[in-house]
Protein backbone atom coordinates (compact mmCIF):
# COMPACT_ATOMS: atom_id res chain seq x y z
CA UNK A 1 0.00 0.00 0.00
CA UNK A 2 1.15 3.54 -0.71
CA UNK A 3 2.68 4.80 2.58
CA UNK A 4 1.51 8.35 1.88
CA UNK A 5 -2.11 7.20 1.72
CA UNK A 6 -1.77 5.46 5.07
CA UNK A 7 -0.25 8.57 6.64
CA UNK A 8 -2.96 10.82 5.23
CA UNK A 9 -5.57 8.39 6.52
CA UNK A 10 -4.20 8.52 10.05
CA UNK A 11 -3.87 12.33 10.06
CA UNK A 12 -7.22 12.96 8.37
CA UNK A 13 -9.91 14.89 10.28
CA UNK A 14 -12.28 12.30 8.77
CA UNK A 15 -10.83 9.62 11.05
CA UNK A 16 -13.97 8.81 13.08
CA UNK A 17 -12.65 9.44 16.57
CA UNK A 18 -14.44 12.72 17.32
CA UNK A 19 -11.41 15.00 17.55
CA UNK A 20 -13.53 17.93 16.36
CA UNK A 21 -15.46 17.76 19.66
CA UNK A 22 -12.53 18.87 21.80
CA UNK A 23 -10.76 22.20 22.23
CA UNK A 24 -8.28 21.20 24.98
CA UNK A 25 -8.96 24.37 26.95
CA UNK A 26 -8.78 26.70 23.97
CA UNK A 27 -12.50 27.50 24.07
CA UNK A 28 -12.11 28.70 27.67
CA UNK A 29 -9.09 30.81 26.69
CA UNK A 30 -11.23 32.49 24.02
CA UNK A 31 -14.09 32.97 26.48
CA UNK A 32 -11.78 34.70 28.98
CA UNK A 33 -10.09 36.86 26.35
CA UNK A 34 -6.71 35.20 26.64
CA UNK A 35 -6.99 34.35 22.95
CA UNK A 36 -8.73 37.10 21.00
CA UNK A 37 -6.97 37.41 17.63
CA UNK A 38 -4.35 35.77 15.39
CA UNK A 39 -1.41 37.07 17.43
CA UNK A 40 -2.70 35.78 20.76
CA UNK A 41 -3.75 32.52 19.10
CA UNK A 42 -0.23 32.07 17.74
CA UNK A 43 1.21 32.66 21.21
CA UNK A 44 -1.19 30.18 22.85
CA UNK A 45 -0.57 27.46 20.29
CA UNK A 46 3.21 27.90 20.10
CA UNK A 47 3.42 27.78 23.90
CA UNK A 48 1.33 24.62 23.85
CA UNK A 49 3.62 23.03 21.29
CA UNK A 50 6.99 23.97 22.75
CA UNK A 51 6.31 24.13 26.50
CA UNK A 52 3.86 21.26 26.83
CA UNK A 53 3.47 18.83 23.94
CA UNK A 54 7.15 18.71 22.96
CA UNK A 55 8.17 17.99 26.55
CA UNK A 56 5.74 15.22 27.44
CA UNK A 57 2.81 14.23 25.23
CA UNK A 58 4.79 14.08 21.97
CA UNK A 59 7.70 11.98 23.30
CA UNK A 60 5.19 9.77 25.13
CA UNK A 61 3.21 9.25 21.92
CA UNK A 62 6.41 8.45 20.03
CA UNK A 63 7.35 5.88 22.67
CA UNK A 64 3.91 4.28 22.33
CA UNK A 65 4.45 3.97 18.59
CA UNK A 66 7.96 2.56 18.98
CA UNK A 67 6.74 -0.05 21.47
CA UNK A 68 3.86 -1.09 19.19
CA UNK A 69 6.14 -1.19 16.16
CA UNK A 70 8.57 -3.52 17.94
CA UNK A 71 5.76 -5.60 19.51
CA UNK A 72 6.88 -4.75 23.05
CA UNK A 73 3.41 -5.15 24.51
CA UNK A 74 4.36 -4.91 28.18
CA UNK A 75 6.15 -1.61 27.54
CA UNK A 76 3.20 -0.34 25.53
CA UNK A 77 0.77 -1.08 28.36
CA UNK A 78 3.12 0.54 30.87
CA UNK A 79 3.29 3.68 28.74
CA UNK A 80 -0.49 3.69 28.44
CA UNK A 81 -0.80 3.64 32.22
CA UNK A 82 1.63 6.54 32.48
CA UNK A 83 -0.42 8.49 29.96
CA UNK A 84 -3.64 7.81 31.87
CA UNK A 85 -2.12 9.02 35.13
CA UNK A 86 -0.85 12.22 33.51
CA UNK A 87 -4.25 13.71 32.60
CA UNK A 88 -4.76 16.66 34.95
CA UNK A 89 -8.52 17.18 34.62
CA UNK A 90 -11.68 15.15 34.22
CA UNK A 91 -12.20 16.53 30.73
CA UNK A 92 -8.72 15.57 29.55
CA UNK A 93 -9.21 12.07 30.97
CA UNK A 94 -12.53 11.71 29.18
CA UNK A 95 -11.12 13.04 25.92
CA UNK A 96 -8.34 10.48 25.81
CA UNK A 97 -10.64 7.64 26.86
CA UNK A 98 -13.50 8.48 24.48
CA UNK A 99 -11.27 9.05 21.46
CA UNK A 100 -9.31 5.92 22.30
CA UNK A 101 -12.54 3.94 22.49
CA UNK A 102 -13.67 5.26 19.11
CA UNK A 103 -10.38 4.35 17.46
CA UNK A 104 -10.49 0.93 19.13
CA UNK A 105 -13.93 0.31 17.62
CA UNK A 106 -12.59 1.22 14.20
CA UNK A 107 -9.46 -0.94 14.48
CA UNK A 108 -11.28 -4.03 15.71
CA UNK A 109 -13.31 -4.12 12.50
CA UNK A 110 -10.37 -3.63 10.14
CA UNK A 111 -8.53 -6.58 8.57
CA UNK A 112 -5.16 -4.82 8.88
CA UNK A 113 -5.03 -5.24 12.66
CA UNK A 114 -2.90 -8.30 13.40
CA UNK A 115 -3.63 -10.87 16.16
CA UNK A 116 -0.95 -9.58 18.60
CA UNK A 117 -2.41 -6.06 18.36
CA UNK A 118 -5.91 -7.43 18.92
CA UNK A 119 -4.69 -9.31 21.98
CA UNK A 120 -3.13 -6.12 23.34
CA UNK A 121 -6.38 -4.21 22.87
CA UNK A 122 -8.31 -6.95 24.63
CA UNK A 123 -6.18 -6.47 27.75
CA UNK A 124 -7.53 -2.95 28.27
CA UNK A 125 -11.10 -2.04 29.10
CA UNK A 126 -10.49 1.63 28.22
CA UNK A 127 -7.56 2.11 25.84
CA UNK A 128 -6.16 5.62 25.58
CA UNK A 129 -6.00 7.49 22.31
CA UNK A 130 -2.20 7.19 22.32
CA UNK A 131 -2.29 3.40 22.60
CA UNK A 132 -4.92 3.06 19.88
CA UNK A 133 -2.99 5.53 17.69
CA UNK A 134 0.16 3.44 18.05
CA UNK A 135 -1.72 0.29 17.06
CA UNK A 136 -3.26 2.06 14.06
CA UNK A 137 0.23 3.10 12.94
CA UNK A 138 1.41 -0.50 13.29
CA UNK A 139 -1.61 -1.81 11.37
CA UNK A 140 -1.08 0.62 8.49
CA UNK A 141 2.70 0.27 8.31
CA UNK A 142 3.43 3.83 9.45
CA UNK A 143 6.78 4.45 11.10
CA UNK A 144 6.82 5.84 14.66
CA UNK A 145 8.35 9.11 13.45
CA UNK A 146 5.64 9.56 10.82
CA UNK A 147 2.92 8.60 13.30
CA UNK A 148 4.17 11.39 15.57
CA UNK A 149 4.08 13.82 12.64
CA UNK A 150 0.49 12.82 11.89
CA UNK A 151 -0.50 13.27 15.53
CA UNK A 152 1.06 16.73 15.78
CA UNK A 153 -0.50 17.80 12.48
CA UNK A 154 -3.92 16.53 13.58
CA UNK A 155 -3.58 18.46 16.85
CA UNK A 156 -2.75 21.69 15.01
CA UNK A 157 -5.59 21.28 12.50
CA UNK A 158 -8.07 20.65 15.30
CA UNK A 159 -6.92 23.72 17.25
CA UNK A 160 -7.28 25.88 14.14
CA UNK A 161 -10.78 24.48 13.59
CA UNK A 162 -11.64 25.51 17.17
CA UNK A 163 -10.41 29.04 16.46
CA UNK A 164 -12.44 29.32 13.25
CA UNK A 165 -15.58 28.39 15.18
CA UNK A 166 -14.97 30.53 18.26
CA UNK A 167 -13.11 33.58 16.89
CA UNK A 168 -13.68 35.80 13.86
CA UNK A 169 -10.92 33.81 12.14
CA UNK A 170 -11.48 32.90 8.51
CA UNK A 171 -9.90 30.15 6.47
CA UNK A 172 -7.26 32.39 4.91
CA UNK A 173 -6.26 33.75 8.31
CA UNK A 174 -6.06 30.16 9.58
CA UNK A 175 -3.71 29.28 6.72
CA UNK A 176 -1.49 32.26 7.52
CA UNK A 177 -1.43 31.12 11.13
CA UNK A 178 -0.48 27.63 9.95
CA UNK A 179 2.52 29.05 8.09
CA UNK A 180 3.60 30.90 11.23
CA UNK A 181 3.24 27.80 13.39
CA UNK A 182 4.89 25.22 11.13
CA UNK A 183 8.42 26.04 12.40
CA UNK A 184 7.15 25.49 15.96
CA UNK A 185 5.54 22.22 14.89
CA UNK A 186 8.86 21.07 13.45
CA UNK A 187 10.73 22.18 16.56
CA UNK A 188 8.29 20.28 18.79
CA UNK A 189 8.70 17.13 16.69
CA UNK A 190 12.49 17.32 16.77
CA UNK A 191 12.62 18.03 20.50
CA UNK A 192 10.27 15.15 21.27
CA UNK A 193 12.34 12.78 19.14
CA UNK A 194 15.55 13.60 21.01
CA UNK A 195 14.30 13.96 24.59
CA UNK A 196 15.47 11.18 26.96
CA UNK A 197 12.69 9.55 28.93
CA UNK A 198 14.24 10.73 32.20
CA UNK A 199 13.57 14.31 31.09
CA UNK A 200 9.94 13.89 30.08
CA UNK A 201 7.59 16.24 31.87
CA UNK A 202 5.83 19.57 31.66
CA UNK A 203 3.96 21.82 34.06
CA UNK A 204 1.30 23.41 31.87
CA UNK A 205 -0.60 25.09 34.69
CA UNK A 206 -2.45 27.46 32.35
CA UNK A 207 -3.75 24.57 30.27
CA UNK A 208 -4.78 22.60 33.36
CA UNK A 209 -6.65 25.56 34.82
CA UNK A 210 -8.31 26.31 31.50
CA UNK A 211 -9.44 22.69 31.19
CA UNK A 212 -10.82 22.59 34.73
CA UNK A 213 -12.62 25.93 34.32
CA UNK A 214 -14.07 24.75 31.01
CA UNK A 215 -15.88 21.98 32.85
CA UNK A 216 -18.00 24.72 34.45
CA UNK A 217 -18.29 27.06 31.46
CA UNK A 218 -21.96 27.98 31.05
CA UNK A 219 -22.17 28.03 27.26
CA UNK A 220 -19.75 26.02 25.12
CA UNK A 221 -19.38 24.27 21.79
CA UNK A 222 -16.71 21.73 22.73
CA UNK A 223 -16.46 18.87 25.20
CA UNK A 224 -13.08 19.94 26.58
Amino acid sequence: MNKTWALLRLASPQLPIGGYSYSQGLELAVEQGLVCDSASAQQWLSDQLLLNLARFDAPLLLAHCEAANSADWDELLSLAERQRASRESRELQQESRQMGYSLQQLLEHLPELDPPSRACLSRLAQPSLMLAWALAARAWGISPADALSAWLWGWLENQLAVLMKSLPLGQQAAQRLTSQLLPHLTAAQQHASQLPQAQWGSAAFGLSLASMAHERQYSRLFRS
